[in-house]
């Protein structure tokens, strides 16, 4: 293990945490709020952690993928606790547990909630919580590669930590290069949705809350109604992108190089879309009865469906009031989640597919045991290590599910809400049914489920792995 360059990665994530605080604090002084001191503070507290691990450089720069996964889950760590304590210097969320859960829920683009009224906060906080959510999207790290040459060709590990899907490849040669690339991308999609809401005569604060929370999907509404209250344009352009931020940023890359062909075969991104049109149909149908025709259901569904399978967790209506058959196909998307290499959650659809072609290739095997077969994905060969890692998160997955689900039912709701608390968490989607529905939030939940469902929200925005590893004795020993 290498302690020192750990430790001076976790520190740039601490200097550049007192940087992110920069806009709240402009926000502040804009509207003339005394919450300035709170950033401020929280500021000088981040350049008191982090600038001393970054004096010195260290000798030995080479780390590996355990020193990767660990690097990872301590700077969200760091991240997240330093991030809370505005909340609780400005008393807008005096309890550090409520605080922290609401800073994890913003980093990790979850977008649950504790609170109960998010209009009475002052306009710095309310930025902080929709800013936290576009520095968490395309993730701390990959913005840290992007500016500083850490580690030569083994900072490949801490792109692969904390991006999210079962693999990860580099888009051009260079590592940094690729970091500049995808958040390069990130920027410019989100300033083409600030373009757009604006022209919309939405108002400036309101639009980069909207954008920030969109492109890192996360869901932190400024009203208590979330969207719901906001005009029918603007509720359709951000469907587009929160549905545009699903995607692989790959894809992306390849339309920008004029590789349209080459994009166009990415088989997750046909069937992310394909899930997507037939979720909308079917909960459209489903809806109609509830609006005004069948435009407005939807594009209402596609709303709920763009939100829920990209994990922003955005609402335009209360959707725990919509049919059985609606309510539970937004329950399996939340599953279901967005694209490998986006800013989504969930399981990520390239999983999904890995699984059935896995499950088909087995079903051939017994038809024709003498057989070879090979899972192929965009027409190439799914290597062992994918297949054997795919299946591992999956159980790991399930396991965390369960034990979540089951300390969660102490506090003795019902089992709606404990099974979509978890389900929200989990899969980094923001709102669930019943008590956590679109109207509803976390507040009610015991200080020590919070602490569970954090833990959930950290484990599911980090792909398990880097945070499991900090609680095995093997990870600290120093070779």
């Amino acid at each position: 293990m290498n302690f020192r360059i750990i430790a001076y990665i976790v520190g740039w994530v601490c200097n550049f945490q007192a940087i992110f605080m920069v806009l709240p604090c402009i926000t502040a002084l804009v509207y003339q709020e005394h919450e300035f001191f709170a950033f401020l503070i929280s500021m000088i507290l981040c350049l008191i952690a982090g600038i001393p691990l970054t004096a010195r450089k260290p000798k030995n720069k080479v780390f590996y993928t355990k020193d990767g996964c660990v690097a990872v889950a301590l700077s969200w760590l760091a991240l997240c606790i330093f991030g809370s304590v505005p909340f609780v210097l400005s008393g807008s969320i005096p309890h550090p547990i409520d605080a922290f859960f609401e800073t994890v829920s913003g980093f990790t683009t979850t977008g649950s909630s504790i609170l109960t009224d998010v209009e009475v906060l002052p306009h710095c906080i309310l930025m902080w919580r929709s800013f936290t959510h576009w520095i968490g999207g395309m993730g701390v790290l990959v913005f840290l590669l992007s500016l500083l040459p850490l580690a030569g060709g083994y900072h490949m590990n801490l792109m692969k930590a904390e991006s999210p899907g079962p693999s990860v490849s580099k888009l051009v040669p260079k590592v940094q290069q690729t970091a500049k690339i995808l958040y390069s991308i990130y920027i410019g999609m989100t300033f083409l949705q600030i373009v757009l809401l604006l022209i919309g005569n939405i108002p400036l604060f309101d639009t980069l809350c909207i954008a920030f929370g969109t492109a890192g999907t996360g869901g932190f509404g400024i009203r208590n109604d979330s969207m719901g209250s906001y005009s029918t344009y603007c509720q359709i352009v951000t469907t587009i992108f929160m549905i545009l931020f699903g995607v692989n940023f790959s894809a992306y890359y390849l339309i920008l190089t004029k590789k349209i062909r080459q994009a166009l075969k990415f088989e997750e991104v046909r069937y992310y879309f394909g899930i997507i049109a037939a979720a909308v149909l079917v909960i459209g149908l489903n809806t109609m009865h509830l609006f005004q025709n069948l435009g407005v259901s939807i594009q209402q569904a596609a709303f709920q469906v763009g939100s829920i399978i990209t994990t922003t967790g955005f609402s335009s209506a209360d959707f725990n009031q919509w049919p059985a058959l609606s309510k539970t196909i937004l329950v399996l998307l939340m599953f279901v989640g967005a694209c490998a290499g986006s800013t989504g959650g969930g399981i990520k659809v390239s999983r999904i597919l890995i699984l059935c072609k896995a499950a088909r290739k087995e079903f051939q095997l017994y038809l024709h045991p003498n057989a070879v077969k090979k899972i192929k994905m965009d027409q190439k060969t799914i290597t062992h290590d994918i297949l054997r890692s795919t299946n591992i998160y999956l159980t790991l997955y399930l396991l965390i599910f369960a034990v979540s689900i089951l300390l969660v039912s102490l506090d003795n709701f019902d089992m709606t809400t404990n099974f979509t608390a978890v389900t929200a968490t989990l899969n980094n989607i923001g709102p669930g049914l019943e008590i956590v529905g679109p109207m509803g939030n976390f507040s009610s939940f015991s200080y020590f489920s919070k602490c569970i469902l954090i833990f959930d929200m950290l484990a599911g925005r980090l792909e398990i792995f880097p945070l499991l590893l900090l609680f095995f004795k093997g990870t600290w020993k120093k070779f």
